[in-house]
């Protein structure tokens, strides 16, 4: 008998790998047929099982999962709006959407008011630029490395050629400057006859968790506020708790004129993320609603789950656990590397539960994703240096989780570092 034939699962995972090379992406099919990789079925908590009913333990999602997958209460919020009334008339006021709105806005920098909802990072990126250009933006400064997402507004702003070559001829006046170089902002800001809005991450996550000098945001603020420049704080994966902050911005005490917020803004339940804008900011929308309209953001469903997210880190604490728990692993990381003799192959990036391991060569790297995979744990690479694979793990790890993503990475790194390197 035909061995595919025999076992159900091989059968569809045969079916879905042909599903993906002739309807989905046949790159991506060579590579997850290259890295043999498996599909996923089912999660809960801090795991994702596969259809052979595999567990792994999530140190990724690219800084979605800060709640864990399916967290009861939010679920249930969206499942009870999902029965009552799941998408809105876009006529009638969204009671759903005023209360998700109220709700961000009080846990946002002081003065960060007007909430406008998006389905993904990028649209809130696309809203933020149209609304700087509203307000009499012509020029845009972002920062070399930057990541802001794939539409073609949103690439105009990110700061890695190879996406956004090909389109050169379809983007904006953006001016790209080294991350962290205040001094290079001042020189550009000073030379440009026109107002400009500067948009960048507090700490560039896809460029593999590179964070900035100390005073490097303030000084930011201060030559914004020197040049009338529009401060676009892209806290997408930074903010919301990832980094033991509510924002990374927090910690030098900055507040954007227009922030951005996604990834686990609805406690990986349901897509959703949001520009939020001053007052000042906010003005041309005031006077024209209809200049920038989204038909599916503010749906109930997503406004469900933005208010249980929101409800359950303020009365669980998440941003303090996360805190706490990013200080433990970035000890054990280190004590790991330090005892193994690993120092010199890699180096260790942290900010809360954004972790950052950078190592000598790409391929390295390659290779430590597929033997964390044998060892049943899942991370992040990073689109903007494949050098780099980081971990955005829940900040509802056990002590037991904790031992698994160690050891497994200990197993992991003795097994991908070139033989020579080894303890």
């Amino acid at each position: 008998m035909n061995s595919i034939t025999a076992n159900p699962n091989e059968a569809l995972k045969a079916k879905i790998q042909q599903q993906y090379r002739n309807h989905v992406n046949a790159g991506y099919a060579r590579l997850a047929s290259m890295m043999n990789l498996q599909i996923e079925a089912s999660s809960a908590g801090v795991y994702i099982y596969d259809i052979d009913g595999n567990r792994y333990l999530d140190a990724g999602g690219y800084g979605v999962f800060l709640l864990g997958h399916g967290h009861p209460e939010v679920l249930a919020k969206v499942s009870e709006q999902l029965h009552s009334h799941a998408m809105a008339s876009k006529l009638l006021l969204n009671p759903y959407q005023a209360a998700a709105a109220a709700a961000l806005a009080e846990v946002c920098p002081p003065g960060l008011q007007y909430v406008y909802f998006c389905s993904s990072g990028t649209e809130a990126t696309e809203a933020a630029l149209k609304l700087a250009c509203m307000n009499g933006c012509q020029a845009t400064l972002s920062t070399i490395g930057g990541y802001h997402g794939k539409t073609l507004g949103a690439l105009a702003v990110t700061g890695r050629a190879t996406y956004r070559e090909p389109f050169a001829g379809l983007l904006g006046n953006t001016h790209f400057l080294p991350f962290g170089d205040t001094q290079a902002l001042e020189q550009q800001l000073a030379s440009l006859d026109c107002r400009a809005c500067v948009i960048l991450e507090p700490i560039q996550a896809e460029a593999g968790v590179l964070i900035p000098p100390p005073g490097y945001l303030r000084r930011v603020r201060e030559l914004c506020d020197d040049h009338d420049a529009v401060l676009i704080l892209d806290e997408i994966q930074s903010g919301l708790g990832r980094t033991g902050y509510w924002w990374a911005c927090e910690r030098e005490g900055v507040v954007a004129d227009i922030m951005l917020v996604g990834k686990s803004l609805s406690g990986g339940c349901v897509p959703v993320s949001a520009m939020v804008a001053t007052a000042r900011m906010q003005e041309p929308l005031n006077r024209n609603p209809l200049m920038h309209t989204t038909t599916f953001g503010a749906n109930p469903l997503a406004m469900a789950a933005v208010q249980a997210t929101l409800q359950v880190m303020q009365r669980d604490g998440l941003v303090q656990k996360a805190r706490a728990l990013g200080e433990l692993l970035r000890g054990r990381f280190e004590q790991l590397l330090e005892q193994n003799g690993w120092t010199k192959q890699v180096q260790l990036r942290c900010a809360g539960l954004l972790l950052g391991f950078e190592f000598v060569d790409a391929s390295i790297a390659a290779n430590m994703v597929m033997a964390l995979l044998d060892q049943r744990i899942i991370v992040c690479h990073s689109l903007n240096d494949h050098r780099v694979i980081r971990l955005t793990p829940p900040a509802l790890y056990s002590e037991t989780d904790v031992e698994w993503l160690l050891d497994g990475f200990a197993v992991a790194l003795t097994s991908s570092l070139p033989t020579g390197t080894r303890p």
